[in-house]
């Protein structure tokens, strides 16, 4: 197979890792900490993908200096706890490793810090397979999807990578503007965190893992 591809950059949270529950359970625990009331399971999914340090802003009205301890408190018990909370979907090991044997390097790209981003791959035994990981740094100056994005291309040209072909696989229309944002053409899966009307501007739609591999892969 020869894929239409130079490099493909995959998301993390909903796309490669079932992430949800751990990312949740310290959210829970944010708010309990700080004698807040906890949001629902429901509601507090919805804060997955976009970066924290905004959403405590956007959606819990919390200051910057309330919003900068809420996320060391999240980041400590994520850290310890979440990270192991975070199974890998079914499929995307296969796909992953395909992608890798057919030789279109992988980059990860994600608004999750890259340290626990790093050892939820880890513990999928999927870090073999990336040529560069970019996530948001620790103080969350580069954390929208945009920036991530755009951070992994300038690593990938570091390393020697051909960036004329890229492609971003993703959940949640964070995914899909941030990769249209650096002029790059994307596709939405369909089992992670995102409603179907945040697909808008995608290539197109997968409901399976399997279904990456001959639109990746050609």
């Amino acid at each position: 197979m020869t894929s239409p591809y130079t490099c493909i950059l995959f998301d993390l949270d909903g796309t490669i890792a079932d992430s949800a529950p751990g990312i949740t359970a310290s959210l829970g625990h944010v708010f309990a900490e700080l004698g807040l009331p906890v949001p629902s399971e429901t509601e507090l999914r919805a804060w997955v993908g976009p970066p924290l340090l905004d959403a405590f802003r956007d959606r819990a009205g919390m200051s910057p200096e309330e919003s900068a301890v809420a996320l060391a408190i999240y980041r400590d018990h994520y850290i310890s706890r979440g990270t192991k909370s975070s199974p890998i979907f079914e499929g995307i090991p296969a796909v992953l490793k395909a992608i890798h044997t057919a030789g279109v390097p992988l980059s990860l790209a994600t608004s999750k810090p890259e340290f626990p981003a790093s050892v939820i791959l880890d513990h999928g035994n999927l870090t073999q397979y990336f040529r560069v990981l970019s996530g948001a740094s620790i103080d969350e100056i580069r954390s929208a999807k945009k920036d991530v994005i755009s951070e992994a291309i300038t690593r990938f040209r570091m390393v020697g990578v051909d960036v004329s072909r890229p492609i971003m696989v993703g959940d949640r229309d964070y995914d899909i503007e941030g990769a249209a944002a650096n002029g790059i053409p994307s596709i939405f899966v369909e089992w992670g965190y995102g409603k179907p009307e945040e697909a808008k501007g995608s290539l197109t739609t997968v409901a399976t893992p399997a279904e990456l591999i001959p639109l990746l892969l050609g």
